[in-house]
């Protein structure tokens, strides 16, 4: 019968395993996640006015240019 036999390693080398397999898979997760929010969020003013409207490329989309006279508020 095969011993089993507890071989310890260093908390550092346990965490950059640890990086190196999950940091990929995480990193995709949060660019997915984070742009969802982004597109879900991007009706809001306080989203639109404070963010997406200072993106350099895509400020010219998220401008309001409704004159004022047909704002009802």
């Amino acid at each position: 019968m095969a011993r089993v036999s507890f071989q310890p390693t260093s908390s550092a080398r346990f965490a950059s395993t640890l990086a190196k397999q999950w940091g990929p898979t995480l990193g995709i997760w949060g660019v997915g996640a984070g742009t969802a929010a982004l597109f879900l969020l991007s009706v809001t003013p306080v989203v639109k006015k404070g963010l997406l409207v200072n993106v350099p490329l895509l400020g010219n989309y998220y401008e309001d240019k409704t004159p004022a006279s047909d704002k009802p508020f």
